[in-house]
């Protein structure tokens, strides 16, 4: 891997974050016409950082993400703009072999569904080995002992005894540990993580999050946490981006969102989260339904369901407007936005 990015940087290279994602533009080409999945997504990860990327369903963060991996379906998928630099490197650029070796080795990630991503017909410490054989010719016995090392590491209990066992016979907590284990397998310096903990139970959650966590520390790889929910990521994000109909519509250190969004649409994900304080209270839910990707709103695309909506909003996209250096908001009337959340 580190042959592959030495090739292509030149002297054109400069230090900079570990991952970028400049201006990307994903589309796909239906029957019904053209879906603008990712509409100009910029963002990027530092080493032993994590940047969380939340949203609806269909707002374009897993997208981004198999875009980032280069496992997004070409047709209907299509990359219609921007960059994804991996030190520096322009991944869309780089022949598939080469590209193939960054996969797994620089860049893993960690799928939503455990019991789909994992092959049901093979022994899960077998499916663990494999990445080592394919990527590093370990012999088989080697292989085997570095599974059950890493089932050790993500506290998969009686790990010995359990790696001939098969994906059905596992918890659901525990098939999605089977699944950072070998996404974390070839140490990896970017680990993304798409919906880590759906459809797992509150407990079993903070597990998997901490564990993530743990894991970062120990190897100070660069973390993306893709996820709908505000509430899982409030105690290990270093910084959110906020994403809504293919665009990031807020970009903020996690403390400054969490005690004053500068977006409607993050205000109303902040909200919807239940309170131990707001007990009796009616739990605040967003009206209407996120944007059709092949009919898109006009001027902003939140706007059909905002409460900040003015006749401009209806008009003109805004911009990513800078708040400060390290945040931005997508919304024309962003001040009101944070002056209300002050009072």
């Amino acid at each position: 891997m580190t042959e592959v990015l030495s090739e292509q940087m030149g002297s054109g290279s400069h230090a900079g974050a570990l991952l970028e994602v400049d201006n990307l533009h994903v589309e796909f080409r239906t029957r019904a016409g053209v879906a603008k999945a990712v509409n100009g997504v910029t963002y990027s990860v530092d080493a032993g950082e994590t940047l969380a990327v939340l949203g609806e369903s269909g707002s374009g963060k897993s997208v981004t993400a198999q875009t980032i991996m280069g496992i997004l379906d070409m047709p209907p998928g299509k990359i219609a703009g921007g960059e994804i630099r991996f030190r520096g490197v322009d991944l869309l650029k780089l022949p598939e072999d080469q590209r193939r070796k960054i996969r797994g080795e620089g860049i893993s990630m960690v799928f939503q569904d455990a019991l789909s991503a994992l092959n049901p017909v093979f022994p899960v410490g077998w499916q663990i080995a494999e990445m080592f054989r394919m990527h590093r010719g370990t012999s088989r016995g080697e292989a085997k002992k570095k599974a059950i090392e890493l089932m050790d590491r993500v506290r998969i209990p009686a790990a010995k005894e359990r790696v001939n066992d098969f994906p059905h016979q596992f918890s659901g907590g525990m098939r999605q540990r089977i699944m950072i284990a070998m996404a974390i397998a070839l140490d990896p310096e970017i680990l993304i993580a798409d919906e880590p903990t759906t459809a797992l139970d509150v407990t079993v959650q903070a597990q998997i999050m901490g564990l993530l966590a743990e894991l970062q520390r120990d190897s100070n790889m660069g973390l993306i946490l893709i996820t709908h929910d505000l509430g899982v990521v409030a105690d290990v994000a270093d910084k959110i981006a906020v994403m809504y109909g293919g665009r990031i519509v807020e970009n903020a250190p996690v403390y400054d969102l969490y005690k004053n969004p500068a977006h409607p649409y993050s205000k109303g994900l902040l909200e919807s989260i239940p309170r131990v304080d707001h007990k009796g209270h009616e739990l605040y839910a967003i009206k209407g339904l996120p944007p059709n990707l092949l009919e898109m709103p006009t001027g902003c695309a939140f706007h059909p369901r905002c409460p900040y909506r003015r006749d401009n909003c209806v008009t003109d996209a805004p911009p990513l407007y800078t708040i400060s250096g390290t945040r931005g908001s997508a919304c024309h009337y962003w001040r009101e936005v944070i002056d209300d959340g002050e009072h």
